[in-house]
């Protein structure tokens, strides 16, 4: 039986909430609502809800297909040409079921603070400079010959790559290749939307000019754990690209340690400067599962969207089993027990996540906790059935 950090049953806090739920006399309801009507509110009958005995997040569990994603994708691609007025971006972004209702378009949130999406970018399309308040990130899933400047340094994007974009630093993304070239997207947009402290600007020119020779940070970092003297001091982005083979070769080297029983073997995307999340208000990260690895199943204040990058498994929330493969992507929201499986019995799973842990931690809300039922292990009580192509 679960037991709260006061000693007191969960089944207890339940009651004393439902008891504060009461039913009023039909005098008091009248009087709610002419508070109401007049821009006020009753704290007695709202207390509830503000101070929950937990959290009860907007967003839900939910996965979306690889299939149905690329699908919309690639029907934008006929309807759209990115850079010549009709689009600045080409991107469909994912929304939580449990948010549609917040308007316009559920706040563009996966969660309630990271927004989510599949950017397409065509042979010789230029998506147009421009920065703003949101800090962005970038994960490349496949295609050659795409290329993002950031902050006067242009950035080869290759299959596996973390890029970021920290909050208002000039971008645009362009495609030399000759095949489109697919990324995720993750911002801090429903964050920065339900604070009202957004600002967007635009570049006067279609690109923005170049300071640095390309890759210019990269090759600063060739030596991994070691940075140049003149980044001691703090800067937002020193490290621009994190390539996937320096992150894989972390991962198999962490094949020779100890496994994580709840994460498999993970690292996080830093910045070297600073030691803390490479892209400030966003954390990223890295997983490998093995094969046939059953992770146990905690929880967490702080929320994830996880892009399946290779493999497949699945992983169980709130009992829930959701089934993933190469290219799809689901989403933990806050307080939401989880476990990961990776079903195969010969190839390892690569997980990359986004999270908003390091909004939380600047205010001090995270909190975890293990479930100790079962083993760690929750009991499946039903499979998600996810939306395919029509």
């Amino acid at each position: 039986m679960m037991i709260n950090m006061h000693g007191m049953h969960k089944s207890d806090l339940r009651e004393r909430g439902a008891a504060m739920s009461q039913q009023w006399t039909k005098e008091l309801e009248e009087f709610h609502e002419e508070l109401l009507s007049v821009n006020l509110g009753p704290l007695w009958a709202d207390i509830s809800w503000m101070n929950t005995i937990e959290p009860t997040p907007k967003a839900v569990p939910y996965l979306w297909k690889s299939e149905l994603i690329m699908s919309y994708l690639e029907r934008a691609e006929t309807l759209l040409e990115v850079g010549t007025g009709s689009a600045e971006r080409r991107a469909v972004y994912l929304i939580n079921p449990g948010m549609k209702h917040l308007e316009p378009r559920g706040w563009g949130g996966a969660t309630q603070t990271l927004y989510a999406a599949v950017q397409a970018v065509k042979p010789g399309e230029i998506a147009p400079s421009h920065r703003h308040t949101a800090t962005a990130l970038r994960f490349v899933l496949k295609g050659q010959g795409g290329f993002g400047r950031v902050g006067g340094e242009e950035i080869t994007f290759e299959p596996g790559d973390y890029l970021i974009t920290p909050s208002w630093i000039w971008h645009d993304h362009t495609n030399k290749g000759n095949e489109t070239v697919f990324w995720m997207d993750c911002l801090d947009t429903p964050f920065i939307v339900a604070m009202d402290v957004s600002f967007t600007e635009f570049h006067p020119d279609i690109q923005q000019p170049l300071f640095v020779q390309q890759d210019y940070s990269s090759k600063r970092y060739q030596g991994g754990m070691v940075r140049p003297i003149s980044d001691r001091k703090p800067h937002p982005a020193p490290l621009g690209r994190y390539k996937w083979g320096l992150t894989k070769q972390a991962l198999e080297g962490m094949k020779e340690t100890p496994i994580d029983p709840v994460d498999g073997y993970a690292v996080e995307y830093i910045n070297p400067s600073t030691g803390r999340d490479a892209d400030g208000r966003i954390g990223a990260r890295m997983q490998l599962l093995p094969p046939g690895f059953k992770g146990k199943a905690h929880r967490h204040v702080h929320s994830n969207v996880y892009c399946v990058y290779k493999g497949q498994g699945y992983t169980v929330m709130n009992g829930m089993r959701f089934d993933w493969k190469e290219g799809d992507f689901f989403v933990i929201p806050p307080w939401t027990w989880h476990e990961h499986v990776n079903t195969s019995e010969s190839e390892d799973a690569f997980l990359f996540s986004t999270n908003d842990l390091p909004i939380l931690e600047a205010f001090n809300f995270e909190r975890q906790e293990d479930y100790r039922e079962n083993e760690g292990h929750q009991v499946i009580r039903e499979v998600f059935t996810p939306l395919m192509p029509k």
